[in-house]
């Protein structure tokens, strides 16, 4: 009973807030999974709710994306995803570069994971800084964000950062940039699952994978979170939006660093 609460718990938080920045829901519910469950098993499980709310939240809000720029980001993101995913067997085998304890528990940073930190903790810094406000990313840019975005999330599921740091800037409205961003989300994670989802699964929801139950609460508490922040939307302001895009960017980067997500 425990593992539900807390796993129905974060993913309701979690998906209301993501709503608003367009990622974290996986960053931070993997970890609970991992929690109650091998962590193969709880990549799974993490895998099919990320999926199941992005569709959720692409039924709430796809008459608000900006189609353009989901076919310019959108499909350069979807290429990139299946050389990601396809790349991911080899760059896993390579060693951490570091590796440190505290309170017992074991961290290691591997190198894709400090590289794709660096990049997010760098795109959140220029985000808080007033430099920022001058810059657009405008539509010739959006292929090579798409490239990006899509790549690291096939390779490493960590596609959401990158894809609102580009999109946060492409001009897009409130509305606008939150439905885009869940729309390129729901692409990314189709294609992805597609390349490395089976076998994933598999693991995942064997004899000794997590309870279906537990994954279908996690679904309905993510989507009930995506509701809620749908209604709570109208009331927060772009600025308010890119503020808190850069905040999860720049702890999110952080903990990829340090080897902690």
């Amino acid at each position: 009973m425990s593992e539900l609460v807390l796993i129905g718990a974060t993913a309701l938080l979690a998906s209301g807030l993501t709503l608003f920045s367009g990622f974290g829901l996986g960053t931070l519910l993997m970890p609970v999974f991992a929690l109650f469950f091998p962590v193969p098993v709880a990549i799974a499980a993490t895998a099919v709710v990320h999926l199941a709310n992005n569709l959720f939240k692409l039924a709430l809000l796809a008459r608000l994306a900006d189609w353009r720029v989901v076919l310019r980001f959108g499909g350069p993101a979807a290429l990139a995803a299946v050389a990601g995913a396809s790349t991911l067997a080899l760059i896993d085998q390579m060693p951490a570069i570091a590796r440190w304890s505290l309170g017992g528990a074991e961290f290691a940073v591997t190198p894709v994971k400090a590289v794709i930190g660096l990049l997010i903790v760098g795109f959140a810094l220029f985000e808080l800084s007033p430099a920022s406000d001058r810059l657009a990313f405008r539509d010739r840019w959006m292929p090579l964000g798409g490239v990006l975005s899509g790549y690291f999330g096939g390779l490493s599921g960590n596609q959401g950062a990158l894809r609102s740091a580009f999109l946060i800037k492409s001009g897009l409205g409130r509305d606008g940039f939150v439905a885009t961003s869940a729309v390129c989300a729901a692409i990314v994670d189709v294609v992805r699952l597609s390349v490395y989802g089976a076998g994933l699964l598999a693991i995942g929801f064997g004899a000794s994978g997590v309870p279906a139950a537990t994954v279908v609460v996690a679904c309905l508490c993510a989507f009930a979170g995506a509701w809620g922040g749908r209604r709570l939307l109208t009331k927060v302001t772009l600025r308010g939006v890119r503020l808190t895009v850069a905040t999860m960017m720049l702890a999110i980067g952080s903990g990829l660093i340090a080897g902690v997500l």
